[in-house]
């Protein structure tokens, strides 16, 4: 059976999920390794999508009264020392710049010794810092707060092992970071853009997604509280696809942002970082992506209808390209998901059929191949993304040209619906609630294999807690790191009132947990 991709999510029996996963990002054009070591190139179809998920989600975030601005990529070292917590999340991760010129030595380029900076510069791994240092000067008064920015921005964190999206030195991302007059407020934010992140993953990625409170050993560096947004990817393992930070007054002591209340007394704000980042991606093609490669949802497809015309080298080809002109004209006009339906024909000078398959591996949500039979009945021939095959057989239907173009901003929608039907149903179906103790959790997970990139499918388990703290979360977290597991969150949804025992402790539990492996 010919596949429009090489390498498939399971062979000879066994998940080949990783190499799927690479497969995937290198056939559908959507990135590849930089020259330099950890960072990644991200091409036009793949930087595509993701302007796609920036353009949604900043028209969200300006809607909720957020206003864009911009920092510099360097931060002084002073001001990443002045909040330790914060140190010790990053200080592994951090690059530095100690030079600000080069000179020729021996016929190399070598820093100059008499060029080094007087104070080294962190490479921006996160704002909190540097945003605080401005909050300082910017908030004097009641009358300033609350302050409420966000900053599209590339970061870096010097990581180790890398893949492509999910985990690279440099990637782009959102972060916003407000500051408020009380705690009620700020928390209140947080949680606002936890629902956010939730909406926009749901709505617009059709990524389902749990939204919950991290527990204490996984809260951000410095954070009061942290919540996030989890995604179940097709081999069992979550992705957290987006998180939250209420940040207490912790920052705002260590940059001295205060204000001036009502009454005439200073008082420290409390403030907030939320983001997401390209990582996103690599969530829609473990999430949507199947043996013939990505699966675009409409709403983020930089096309969404691909038009390609099947050309023999004959006189009737200059019927078809006008022909496919005319459609793709008229097809543009309509309105899907909240704009016009993107378009593209495709006259490259290639085969018709490797067009066909370069498309399909890219994933646009509807491929419309155009030939003479087509032109001469004034019909639209295609296929629908979301459900190429029935079993091995590609699937192509064929219907009047004015009936296609007024169905096909319903048909898009379809797509997006299904889309997150079939990954809600997966998510729903493989979190177990039945686990009451440890000995339970070992058990269910000690199947996982030992290679853990294409380990054995294990879902999610969803389980009593007791909120240790101090020492015995400590104790928690050894175990699960035995297991190569982790608390991804506390849903905000919890479940029924007496929740049993804490499989952990032993101990009256008071709410639920969920524990799985993850990316």
């Amino acid at each position: 059976m010919q596949r429009a991709l090489t390498t498939p999510r399971e062979a000879n029996g066994k998940s080949n999920f990783a190499e799927w996963y690479q497969a995937v990002v290198r056939e559908a054009e959507l990135a590849e390794s930089s020259p330099v070591r950890g960072s990644m190139i991200i091409k036009p179809w793949g930087y595509g999508i993701w302007e796609q998920i920036q353009r949604e989600l900043d028209r969200r975030i300006k809607e909720t009264g957020h206003d864009n601005c911009y920092f510099p990529l360097f931060i002084p070292l002073s001001f990443i020392a002045r909040e330790a917590k914060h140190v010790e999340g990053f200080a592994k991760e951090m690059a530095i710049v100690t030079h600000h010129r080069l000179k020729m030595s021996g016929g190399s380029l070598v820093p100059d010794p008499d060029a080094r900076l007087e104070e080294p510069l962190v490479v921006r791994p996160t704002s909190e810092t540097i945003i605080g240092d401005a909050f300082s000067r910017w908030i004097k008064s009641h009358r300033d707060l609350p302050l409420l920015i966000n900053q599209w921005a590339n970061v870096v964190r010097w990581e180790m092992r890398t893949r492509l999206f999910l985990r690279t030195s440099e990637f782009l991302w959102q972060e916003g970071h407000t500051a408020h007059a009380d705690a009620a407020e700020a928390m209140a934010e947080s949680l606002k853009i936890l629902e956010l992140y939730r909406e926009f993953a749901e709505t617009v990625l059709a990524m389902p997604v749990i939204a919950g409170e991290k527990p204490a050993n996984e809260r951000f560096p410095g954070a009061a509280n942290t919540y996030s947004i989890e995604a179940m990817m097709q081999d069992g393992k979550a992705l957290q696809a987006g998180t939250s930070h209420y940040l207490g007054t912790h920052f705002a002591e260590a940059q001295n942002i205060r204000f001036q209340n009502e009454a005439g007394e200073f008082a420290l704000c409390h403030t907030t970082s939320w983001g997401v980042s390209t990582r996103l991606i690599g969530g829609v093609i473990m999430v949507h992506g199947d043996d013939d490669g990505l699966r675009v949802p409409p709403a983020i497809a930089p096309r969404q209808i691909v038009i390609v015309p099947m050309l023999r080298n004959k006189p009737e080809d200059a019927n078809v390209l006008g022909y496919c002109e005319a459609l793709s004209h008229a097809l543009s006009r309509q309105t899907a998901l909240g704009d016009r339906i993107r378009v593209q024909l495709d006259t490259k000078d290639i085969k018709s059929a490797d067009k066909r398959w370069n498309w399909v591996r890219r994933g646009a949500p509807i491929i419309i191949e155009i030939g003479p039979r087509d032109v001469a009945n004034e019909q639209v021939t295609f296929m629908r993304r979301d459900r190429l095959r029935d079993g091995d057989k590609i699937q192509s239907a064929s219907v009047p040209r004015d009936r296609f173009i007024a169905e096909a901003p319903q048909m898009l929608d379809d797509i997006q619906i299904r889309l997150f039907s079939e990954a809600r149903t997966r998510l729903d179906s493989n979190i177990r609630s039945d686990v009451r103790d440890f000995d339970q959790l070992a058990e269910y997970f000690s199947g996982g294999g030992d290679d853990e990139d294409n380990a054995e499918f294990r879902g999610w388990v969803r389980a009593p807690w007791s909120q240790p703290s101090g020492t015995a979360l400590d104790d928690v977290d050894a175990r699960l790191k035995k297991l190569k597991l982790t608390i991804r969150n506390a849903p905000v949804r919890q479940g029924e009132a007496d929740l049993g025992k804490c499989i952990f402790t032993g101990q009256r539990a008071v709410q639920e947990i969920l524990i799985a492996r993850s990316y």
